[in-house]
């Protein structure tokens, strides 16, 4: 059966590329997405699936019921884009000003429509249920979490473990990229206004200049993370915006800084942050001047189980062939909502390279991704393997 999965995900692979083009052609933002939905709910009519809604979101569950009753395995797909232009100059580009699927999340949401057209002749052979998470609000401001408080993931308490794929287009087209442990990181956001006083470029001495000490703690935070973090719990801390000044002639009032935190473990996650608010506060204070400093907490770190991966490793060597699997040697410090489920299921989080052969690759959030659709097939055939290696024993 495992040989076979892979050639019927290529029969597939036409309904699977139709669907991820009409989703790339019409992206949509956020929690709801109700074209998306619409599209996804099209794509599984007249399979034999029960439907769920989410109440919060544009969330969709369809759940898989087996032959024999046991537990659950939830495969998830995310559903929303990102608010930038698109550049790729395809054919099916965005027609929505603005917004473009630069994640991938379209190809996930038909790669998992497909794997439910593909499971669905399997059912005979299932012992218990597969859930087709397609989640909204990936990109912000979360859509897993709200679906999860929702109770719909797991309303009869049977799921043992949860799944997703992610496309990577800076990796080998096919190949399948996963590791024990920390694969993503957690995400916070500090939101940092530095208040001086304005003056006359010229008399600086009568104004306390905001400018400087916003350029102070850039470098204070750096030597932060060079200085006090292990480089084997890395830490990451990105100033990604300063703002302030209208021209050279005039000092500034205020200085507004965004800063990126990104920590692998829930010790590091707490000292960055304490820290790098430490210097937001300290060093301004030092100067005469006031702040105002707000952090937003984002996602934790996306820790996958041992044994997840595991499951990974046997059902791509199973259906793709060992040369397919590749042990990741560190983490991404990207971050993912699917960490929500993570830390209350076993599972993991798994990247499906999609590099387009003979081109530069494009990493994700560019407006130029572009992704070989000849790698959906293995994305599809990887979903339907993990559902059935867990819930048909003997068949892969």
């Amino acid at each position: 059966m495992t040989s076979t999965l892979l050639q019927e995900a290529k029969s597939l692979n036409e309904r699977t590329v139709a669907l991820r083009r009409q989703i790339h052609q019409h992206p949509e933002l956020g929690l709801h997405l109700p074209r998306t939905q619409k599209a996804v709910l099209d794509a599984l009519a007249g399979l034999d699936l029960d439907i769920a809604l989410s109440k919060q979101t544009s969330g969709i569950v369809a759940t898989l019921k087996g032959a024999r009753p046991g537990p659950s395995v939830l495969l998830r797909g995310d559903m929303d884009a990102l608010p930038m232009p698109e550049e790729t100059g395809l054919s099916f580009a965005s027609q929505e000003s603005g917004c473009m699927h630069a994640c991938g999340h379209d190809a996930h949401t038909a790669m998992l429509a497909g794997a439910a057209h593909l499971l669905h002749d399997y059912r005979e052979h299932l012992n218990g249920s597969v859930r087709f998470m397609f989640q909204p609000g990936e990109e912000g401001p979360g859509g897993a979490k709200p679906m999860l408080d929702e109770g719909i993931l797991d309303p009869d308490g049977t799921l043992q473990s949860v799944y997703a794929l992610h496309v990577e287009p800076e990796l080998p087209s096919g190949l399948i990229a996963c590791r024990t442990g920390a694969i993503l990181a957690a995400v916070d956001t500090g939101f940092a206004r530095l208040v001086g006083k304005g003056g006359h470029g010229s008399m600086p001495h009568n104004a306390i200049d905001p400018t400087p000490v916003a350029c102070e703690i850039v470098q204070a935070i750096q030597t932060l993370v060079t200085r006090r973090f292990d480089v084997f719990d890395p830490v990451v801390a990105t100033v990604g915006r300063i703002q302030s000044g209208t021209v050279s002639n005039v000092i500034p009032e205020f200085a507004e800084m965004d800063i990126t935190l990104r920590s692998l473990s829930v010790e590091t996650r707490e000292r960055l942050a304490e820290g790098v608010e430490r210097l937001i506060r300290k060093i301004p204070e030092a100067h005469g001047l006031s702040v105002e400093f707000e952090l937003e907490k984002g996602y934790p770190p996306t820790v996958n189980s041992a044994a997840g991966e595991q499951s990974v490793k046997r059902a791509c060597e199973a259906v793709l062939g060992a040369d397919k699997y590749f042990q990741m040697p560190a983490p991404y410090m990207g971050a993912e909502d699917f960490s929500y489920l993570l830390e209350r299921f076993g599972g993991a989080f798994v990247f499906l390279g999609t590099a387009p052969p003979g081109q530069e690759p494009q990493p994700c959030h560019s407006s130029r991704m572009m992704l070989d659709e000849e790698a959906l097939p293995s994305g599809v055939a990887m979903y339907a393997a993990l559902a059935l290696q867990e819930l048909s024993a003997g068949v892969v």
